[in-house]
């Protein structure tokens, strides 16, 4: 069973706005993204009365920090006083980041095939490129170590997962859920639901 947890993907960057393979590249949010996180952290102001009693958590890359930044300003709380943690960053993509899946069919027409047959599983090309499952396999660990009440904020990967290992979601279906960047999703006990 699961402590309450309040998760947040970082706000919108402008290579989400294209369409482009973030990853572990490390983008900043764009202006809408920077409303997304501002919003939220309203949202969350109204729900946690007493965040002296939550664990603030976030992915160590720049959109995530920032993210976090505008959630704790929001909730009239020091933006930086919340830690990061490494299992929480991304899939890598591999030789695949920066790139649309246009561009990457455009230069090689059959390299985008095998993730669409697969896509929980496939391992893009590249050193360090996860599948979703090799992600999943990261970050449950993390999960199943939270013991006190938190607010996370990380990656649509990494929620991708969640839904996976929480609610036994079928690969496919959780490799294509979509993941907002303007909405909060809470996890308690053994329920996700999404604010």
């Amino acid at each position: 069973m699961y402590p309450l947890v309040y998760i947040a993907r970082h706000g919108q960057t402008e290579w989400n706005a294209e369409a482009r393979l973030q990853g572990q590249a490390d983008t900043d949010l764009n202006a809408l993204g920077r409303e997304q996180a501002t919003r939220n952290g309203h949202r969350l102001a109204e729900l946690v009365h007493n965040p002296q009693d939550f664990d603030f958590v976030a992915s160590p890359m720049r959109r995530t920090r920032e993210t976090m930044e505008r959630l704790r300003t929001a909730m009239k709380l020091d933006p930086h006083a919340y830690r990061t943690e490494p299992l929480l960053v991304e899939l890598s993509f591999g030789n695949w980041q920066g790139f649309t899946f246009a561009e990457l069919k455009a230069k090689d027409s059959g390299s985008t095939r095998q993730r669409r047959l697969d896509k929980w599983n496939f391992q893009p090309p590249g050193e360090g490129a996860e599948s979703y499952q090799m992600l999943l396999e990261r970050v449950k660990p993390w999960f199943d170590a939270l013991d006190r009440q938190t607010v996370c904020v990380t990656h649509g990967g990494v929620v991708r997962a969640l839904f996976r290992v929480m609610l036994g979601m079928p690969e496919e279906e959780a490799a294509n859920l979509d993941v907002p960047q303007d909405r909060l999703l809470r996890l308690e006990g053994q329920r996700l639901e999404w604010l």
